[in-house]
């Protein structure tokens, strides 16, 4: 099981309807560092074996998975909590989107206190009265024409924006690549290409041959090639030159000449 964070948000969900959203919901949670998770009388009990399977081996947050009776007692010992809503209700909240709130839930952690956010059932979301013991209701920015939205895909969205908001660093590369090729390595490559342009006649009028070369090179030089790399797209510049040695040669009917550069 890996390490868990001193303190991040809890994962409340209301009344959950179906196994396998309370396991993709675990597996978004551990994506994005989060691992406390509370269940409000789920439809189906729990455990559910449904759950760890849509997990897919994210099975602490599961693992650790605590069951209330009710939103009361599941948020009881937290400071902070934010319902998660598309649906506007008569309470005077404050509306929130998840990265707005994300910021605030990261203060209130920094301040050392418990936050939540809760998330309501598949089928019709949260109650009012669920709501009311919020703090600010979160919603998200989705278009008119269909607002609802999987209920797993609602804790992704947040717990992403708190993964943002705590650890914004680039990842690091999944492995380190090949150095770029040196200025030598990379001449030979231009000198070589354009070679083989001028036999085909490419740069003209002759005059703009200067600031085509330059637009060839610059382009070439941006794309950061690697040795490697410039040894293959030599070799596609000699195909292609020796493609057209055999055409020519046909048209003449010789035999084509062997290219000096390959031997």
């Amino acid at each position: 099981m890996p390490e868990i964070p001193p303190s991040t948000p809890v994962i409340i969900l209301n009344a959950p309807q179906l196994g396998e959203n309370i396991g993709a919901a675990a597996r978004a949670m551990a994506n994005f560092g989060l691992s406390d998770l509370r269940l409000v009388n789920p439809r189906d009990g729990w455990p559910n074996e449904r759950a760890w399977t849509s997990a897919s081996g994210a099975d602490w947050p599961l693992n650790a998975a605590q069951v209330f009776a009710s939103v009361e007692d599941a948020i009881a010992d937290l400071r902070l909590v934010y319902a998660t809503t598309a649906r506007p209700r008569e309470l005077q909240l404050p509306i929130l989107t998840p990265r707005s709130a994300a910021r605030n839930l990261a203060a209130a952690v920094g301040a050392g206190l418990r936050v939540g956010l809760l998330f309501g059932a598949e089928r019709a979301g949260l109650e009012t009265a669920d709501i009311a013991l919020c703090q600010a209701v979160v919603t998200l920015p989705v278009d008119a024409r269909f607002k609802s939205l999987n209920l797993a895909q609602a804790v992704a969205i947040n717990a992403y924006e708190w993964r943002m908001t705590v650890a914004a660093e680039t990842p690091l590369a999944f492995r380190d690549g090949p150095p770029p090729a040196d200025g030598a390595a990379m001449l030979g490559l231009y000198e070589h290409f354009e070679r083989e342009l001028e036999a085909a006649g490419f740069f003209h009028p002759p005059e703009k041959r200067p600031s085509m070369v330059q637009n060839l090179r610059s382009a070439l030089g941006r794309a950061s090639f690697t040795d490697q790399e410039v040894r293959t797209f030599r070799g596609v510049v000699t195909a292609l030159s020796r493609g057209r040695g055999r055409v020519l040669a046909k048209l003449a009917g010789q035999k084509p000449q062997q290219d000096p550069e390959l031997g």
